[in-house]
C-alpha cells in the first residue's frame, strides 16, 4: 500500500498506492501501512528527510467512509468512539514531531483527512493540476476536520481565514489554495517530486512553527480582542443563516476558539472531543448516510439493472430550445457529447447555443473558463429544425411544453428517425409516462427523465419507467445520466412521479397557513428556518401560480371526483383571477418586485387578514417538515420509490429538502416512527387529511421495522 523509496541522498519518498481502489482513502489499514512506513523510514540510516507522494492520479481523498459509518454506529460506547477517533490525530502528531522534516507532494486532489496528512507536514507542494481541489470539506457531512485540521490550518494561515474554509468547507484549485497559504509551492506536475526532493535536501528544520518557543497566530489569536470580537459576530452570522440547524459550524467556532489559546497537544484533545459529540449527533449520521454513502450508491448506478451492455453515448437529440431543452444541451456538450437541439425556427434553436455562450463568458469572465474550452463545447452543439439531423442520436429528450398534444407530435416525428434504437426520454415533470408513451411505436425505449432547473447547476435526474418500459430501456437511461455527469434516482409511473408530488407539498402548506390567518413574514420565515432553501410564498412566485393553477385544472380534468382536495387552490383563485397576480415572471404575486429586491404584496393583508392569535413558530417548521415526510411515506408505501436511499437522495438534491435532516425519511427515523405518526396524526386532527401518516407506516411501526437497516 505504501512504498519506502529511500534515495542515496538520503531523501525517503513515501509512495502511497493503495491497491484495488481509485483514490487513496484513510481508513484503519492505511493508518497502519502509514505508521509502519514512517516508522521504517525514521529507521533508515543517514535519511534527512521524507516525501510523502502518491501513486494514484490524486494525493488523498479522506476518511473511508466505512470508517466514518463505523464511528457512527459507535454512538452509545463513548470511551470506544473517543480511542477511535484519536488514532489518526495521534499519528499525525507523532510524524509531525518526529526526527525527520516531512514534505508533501501534492499531485491532484487533497481532502479531509488527505489535506489534514499535508498540512501534518512540515512543507506542501502542489502540482498546478487544474482538476484537483483541496480543502477541508467535512462540515458538509455534519462534522469537523478531526485529524488537527481546525488547529493547524488556524494556525498557518490566521484564524479569520481559515474559518469560512473550515465552516463552509470549501474547496480550492491548487492555485487559490497557494494564493490562500494552503499550500506553500505551486509547481508543474512533472516537477513536482524533484522539487520536493530538492527541499528536503536542504536539510529544513523538522519543528513546527506552532511549536517553537514564542509562536503567535498569524493576524492574532482568540485571546487578542479583534479576534474574540470577530468570533462574536461570526457565531451570530452563522446562526443567522443555519437557524442552528447545522451543529457542526457552532462546533467548528467554538473548537479553534477554545484551542487558539492552548498549545498544540491540548487544542487536539480539544477538536476530539467536540469531534465525538458531532459524530454522536443524529445531524451528522444522517448526513453521512445520504449525502456521501446513497449520493455515491446512486452515482454508481447500483439500482441499474444487471446483465445489459453499458451503452457508451456519443450523441443525444434534444427537444425544444427552452430553459430546460437549453440547459441539457449545454450539460451534454459540457460532458463532451454532441447535441442536437431542435425547435420550431432556426432562431429559437440557435437559443440553446446562446443560452451556453453567456455561461462561458461568465465562466471566462470569473478566470474558471477559456475561451478554447468555450469555442470547443459550442462546437458540439448543433440547432436546427430537421428531424432528421436525429439520425444517430442514443438518446432523444424531449423538453417541450407541457402539453400532451404537444409532447405526442413531436414524440412521433422523432421516433420516425431514430426508431427503437434509441432511448427516448420525457423531460416531463408532471404528465405520467405511461400515457405519454402511447404516441411512441416504441414505448418499451420510452422513459421520463427529469431534469432539475437550471439544469446545469442541479445535479439531479428524476429517471421514471412507464408500463412498458423495458429493463434494458432503464439501464441504458442511466448510462445516459452518468455521462451527462448528473445523479439519477429511479422512480416509477405516477401523477407528479416523487419529486413535484413530494414538493408541492411545501408550497401548497405555506398557502394554506396564509389562509389561515398566519402572518405572510412568519411563513416565510418559518420555511427558512426549517432548512428549506427558500420560503414558500416567494417559492411558489417562482414556479409561477397561473402554471400552478393551470396544473390543479389539468388533475381535475384527469381524475375527476378521484382528484384529491387542494387547500391551496382558493387562495390562488383570488391571486390569480381577482387580482391578476401570477407569480414573478407576470411581475407580481405574493410578493411585489423591484429589479433584485422584493416585498411581500400589502394586498396579502386584505385579502387574507391574519388572525388575533398566531402560531409558535416551531410548530410552522414542524408542519413544513411533516407534511413532506408523510407525503414520501405515501410515496414509499405506493411503491412508486422503492428504495429509501433514493427517496432521501432525491429529497435533498431535487428540491433542497432541508439537508440537515438527511431528507424525509431520516427525519422520521431520527425522530422515531411512533413519536413522527403520533404528530402527524395530531395535525391531521387540527388541519387536514394531508399530515394522515398511511397505513403501511402504521405497520412498519408496530413491527419495529425501519426504511434503513
Amino acid at each position: 500500500m505504501i512504498q519506502v523509496l529511500a534515495d542515496n541522498d538520503g531523501v525517503v519518498t513515501l509512495l502511497w498506492d493503495t491497491p484495488d481502489k481509485k483514490q487513496n482513502v484513510f481508513n484503519a489499514e492505511a493508518m497502519t501501512a502509514l505508521a509502519d512506513a514512517l516508522a521504517q523510514a525514521n529507521a533508515i540510516e543517514g535519511a534527512i528527510g521524507i516525501v510523502i507522494a502518491s501513486g494514484k492520479r490524486d494525493f488523498v481523498a479522506g476518511a473511508d467512509i466505512t470508517m466514518l459509518q463505523g464511528m457512527a454506529s459507535q454512538a452509545d460506547d463513548v470511551p470506544a468512539l473517543y480511542a477511535g477517533v484519536g488514532t489518526l490525530s495521534k499519528l499525525l502528531r507523532d510524524m509531525e514531531k518526529g526526527k525527520l522534516p516531512v514534505a508533501a507532494a501534492i499531485n491532484g486532489t487533497a481532502l479531509g483527512g488527505g489535506f489534514e496528512l499535508a498540512l501534518a507536514c512540515h512543507r506542501r507542494f502542489a502540482a498546478n493540476n487544474p482538476r484537483a481541489v483541496i480543502g477541508l470539506p467535512e462540515s458538509g457531512l455534519g462534522l469537523l476536520p478531526g485529524a488537527g485540521g481546525t488547529q493547524r490550518l488556524p494556525r498557518l494561515i490566521g484564524v479569520q481565514p481559515s474559518l469560512p474554509l473550515l465552516m463552509e468547507g470549501k474547496r480550492l484549485s491548487p492555485a487559490e489554495a497557494k494564493a490562500a497559504g494552503l499550500v506553500d509551492e505551486l509547481v508543474e506536475p512533472d516537477a513536482l517530486l524533484e522539487t520536493a526532493k530538492a527541499w528536503i535536501r536542504t536539510k529544513p528544520s523538522p519543528q513546527q512553527p506552532w511549536d517553537k518557543k514564542g509562536f503567535k497566530f498569524p493576524g492574532g489569536s482568540s485571546e487578542d480582542a479583534g479576534v474574540a470580537n470577530m468570533f462574536m459576530v461570526a457565531a451570530a452570522l452563522y446562526q443567522a443563516k443555519t437557524f442552528g440547524n447545522y451543529p457542526a459550524g457552532k462546533a467548528i467556532l467554538s473548537c479553534v476558539n477554545e484551542g487558539s489559546r492552548l498549545d498544540m497537544d491540548s487544542a487536539l484533545e480539544i477538536e476530539k472531543r467536540y469531534f465525538v459529540g458531532l459524530i454522536r449527533d443524529p445531524v451528522a449520521r444522517n448526513m453521512i448516510r445520504t449525502m456521501f454513502v446513497s449520493l455515491g450508491d446512486a452515482n454508481k448506478l447500483v439500482r441499474r439493472p444487471q446483465g445489459v451492455e453499458k451503452l457508451k453515448v456519443t450523441k443525444i437529440g434534444v427537444l425544444g430550445a427552452g430553459l430546460m431543452g437549453a440547459g441539457i444541451a449545454y450539460a451534454a456538450a459540457k460532458a463532451g457529447i454532441d447535441v442536437v437541439i431542435l425547435d420550431t425556427t432556426e432562431e429559437k434553436a440557435n437559443g440553446a447555443v446562446d443560452y451556453a455562450t453567456k455561461i462561458e463568458d461568465k465562466a471566462i469572465a470569473s478566470k474558471r473558463g477559456t475561451e478554447e474550452r468555450k469555442a470547443t463545447l459550442l462546437a458540439r452543439i448543433h440547432p436546427g429544425i430537421d428531424f432528421a439531423a436525429l439520425r444517430g442520436c442514443q438518446c432523444v429528450i424531449e423538453a417541450v411544453y407541457e402539453d400532451r398534444a404537444v409532447k405526442a407530435d413531436v414524440t412521433r416525428r422523432a421516433i420516425a428517425v431514430v426508431g427503437g434504437d434509441a432511448v427516448f426520454g420525457s423531460n416531463t415533470s408532471t404528465l405520467p409516462i405511461s400515457g405519454l408513451a402511447e404516441a411512441s411505436s416504441h414505448p418499451d425505449r420510452f422513459i421520463g427523465l427529469h431534469f432539475f432547473s437550471p439544469v446545469e447547476k442541479m445535479q439531479l435526474v428524476e429517471v421514471i419507467t412507464g408500463r412498458s418500459t423495458t429493463p434494458a430501456t432503464l439501464a441504458h437511461a442511466l448510462d445516459v445520466v452518468t455521462a451527462l455527469g448528473k445523479t439519477p434516482i429511479v422512480v416509477h409511473d405516477s401523477r407528479g412521479f416523487y419529486t413535484s408530488r413530494v414538493f408541492g407539498t411545501y408550497i401548497t402548506e405555506g398557502i394554506s397557513m396564509l389562509r389561515e390567518g398566519i402572518k405572510p413574514a412568519l411563513i416565510e420565515n418559518a420555511g427558512k428556518m426549517s432548512g428549506m432553501p427558500m420560503p414558500p410564498l416567494a417559492l411558489a412566485d417562482d414556479v409561477g401560480l397561473g402554471l400552478m393553477v393551470a396544473v390543479g385544472l389539468a388533475t381535475q380534468r384527469d381524475l375527476g371526483m378521484e382528484a384529491p382536495i387542494n387547500p391551496s387552490t382558493p387562495v390562488l383563485e383570488v391571486l390569480v383571477h381577482k387580482n391578476q397576480r401570477t407569480g414573478r415572471r407576470g411581475g407580481g404575486g405574493f410578493y411585489n418586485y423591484d429589479g433584485k429586491n422584493k416585498s411581500l404584496w400589502a394586498g396579502l393583508a386584505t385579502e387574507f387578514p391574519a388572525a388575533e392569535t398566531q402560531p409558535d413558530v416551531q410548530e410552522l417548521i414542524e408542519r413544513f417538515l411533516i407534511v413532506q415526510a408523510v407525503e414520501t411515506a405515501r410515496v414509499m408505501a405506493a411503491g412508486i420509490v422503492d428504495a429509501p436511499e433514493d427517496a432521501d437522495v432525491g429529497a435533498v438534491l431535487g428540491w433542497g429538502f432541508a439537508p440537515w435532516t438527511g431528507g424525509p425519511l431520516s427525519y422520521i427515523e431520527t425522530m422515531g416512527l411512533g413519536k413522527f405518526i403520533a404528530k402527524a396524526d395530531d395535525l391531521a386532527s387540527r388541519f387536514g387529511e394531508r399530515f394522515r401518516p398511511p397505513t403501511a407506516l402504521r405497520e412498519m411501526a408496530a413491527a419495529g421495522s425501519k426504511y434503513y437497516a
